[in-house]
């Protein structure tokens, strides 16, 4: 639909947003190249128990599993919509790191299992979240390197804090789209 706005012609544009996405634990087990599935958890010591939870409940999970198996309904939704971008939180990081940060509950999916994302059709991660540090400064660089090579635009997280700031840029075929993610220490993100 066409809109007019200060006399130019534009297309409204519809997004599809998506929170909280965690891609690591039993999800990137049951991908073709999982991590390590050990955790850091009082209550879990394998990523793998999450998937045995998964198949109590809802029958067996076949391993491995299609890239865009996770996803289930999403994307025929996103078809649905029309949406021109996809845009979701990634509370994961992207990485092979063995340091986890200090704090009790650690996402992580792989890098070879990252495509998942790229698979379901998603435009842009917005990192600013209190899981993008799990794998400290190691894990967040190897998630800033392995997203956009994917194809994938970022926001929320940088190499530096003007990185950080800086929007994600959405070159979509009715206009362009600025995403911009900022986390507070309230929400579990470390003040630097």
């Amino acid at each position: 639909m066409a809109a007019k706005s200060g006399g130019a012609n534009r297309r409204r544009i519809t997004i599809a947003l998506s929170g909280d996405v965690m891609t690591g634990r039993g999800i990137d087990q049951v991908l073709p190249r999982p991590c390590d599935p050990r955790l850091h958890e009082s209550h879990v010591a394998s990523a793998r128990d999450y998937v045995a939870l998964a198949e109590r409940a809802s029958g067996p999970i076949p391993r491995p599993v299609d890239l865009a198996y996770v996803w289930g309904e999403a994307p025929a939704a996103r078809r649905r919509l029309k949406a021109d971008a996809w845009i979701v939180n990634l509370e994961t990081a992207v990485t092979r790191s063995e340091d986890p940060a200090p704090k009790g509950i650690n996402y992580r999916m792989s890098p070879e299992n990252a495509a998942c994302l790229s698979a379901a059709g998603i435009d842009c991660c917005t990192l600013a979240n209190n899981h993008v540090l799990d794998w400290g400064m190691a894990g967040l660089l190897e998630t800033l390197e392995t997203l956009p090579a994917l194809g994938l635009k970022t926001a929320g997280a940088g190499r530096t804090a003007a990185d950080a700031a800086a929007p994600a840029i959405l070159e979509l075929a009715a206009g362009r789209v600025l995403v911009f993610a900022f986390g507070a220490p309230s929400s579990g993100i470390p003040p630097d």
